[in-house]
């Protein structure tokens, strides 16, 4: 694992060369150019499950899937008004993710919070693919920003705006912190197991509780980060 506290900014296609990939480190900062596609548990059902041809060449049209439902509508003339695009939590999502990056050639997954380091072995660093997270809540004005048009819409009518697969033409849209490198090392683990070495002192010379509330315990390795 490289270790440089230097914070890197970095313009990545939504296609990336092996290259590109290889050259992220955990921690840095992306911004991405070109298209990114919404999907998620409908768009996973409809074609892992239901075996439904993709509606669209993946990944030589798009190779980055974004965990998210655009705060979006589509008028009856097929214009749309796009505001935020949040994302959600991606490790609702990891009973499919290896079939996806089977099916879908995705290189890119962007989503908030993560997913697990056995998601990152056993799935991304096969597929070579890295995970991007969010920066935080309340970024999907900010990431608006850097949607230039939806272009497409594929099933709609199916699984509903929420779940419609929204095929998104981007420029500078970020910022996105690299969470999981081609290595499946992860940027909040390894934070994670900093803090937790370090809170045995947060809490040295405070005194026991004199009440607790029932199942509440001392035991510092089993605080939750």
């Amino acid at each position: 694992m490289v270790k440089d506290n230097k914070l890197r900014k970095i313009r990545l296609s939504a296609n990336p060369t092996a290259e590109a990939l290889a050259d992220l480190r955990i921690g840095d900062i992306v911004y991405l150019d070109g298209t990114v596609y919404t999907a998620r548990e409908g768009v996973y059902k409809r074609v892992l499950e239901d075996g439904i041809a993709m509606p669209m060449d993946l990944p030589a049209y798009s190779a980055a899937n974004f965990h998210c439902s655009p705060a979006a509508t589509q008028h009856d003339d097929g214009s749309f008004d796009l505001g935020a695009v949040t994302a959600t939590a991606s490790f609702r999502f990891s009973k499919w993710i290896g079939p996806w990056l089977d099916a879908s050639g995705a290189k890119l997954i962007i989503g908030k919070g993560g997913m697990s380091s056995k998601d990152y072995r056993e799935h991304f660093v096969p597929h070579g693919a890295i995970y991007l997270t969010t920066v935080g809540y309340g970024t999907g004005a900010l990431l608006g920003r850097g949607v230039k048009q939806v272009s497409n819409l594929h099933w709609k009518k199916e699984l509903g705006l929420a779940q419609a697969m929204w095929v998104l033409d981007v420029e500078n849209f970020g910022p996105f912190i690299v969470e999981s490198d081609l290595d499946g090392n992860s940027l909040f683990e390894r934070e994670n197991a900093r803090i937790s070495a370090s809170l045995d002192k947060v809490y040295e010379g405070t005194r026991p509780a004199v009440l607790k509330r029932f199942g509440e315990t001392d035991d510092r390795s089993d605080e939750m980060i």
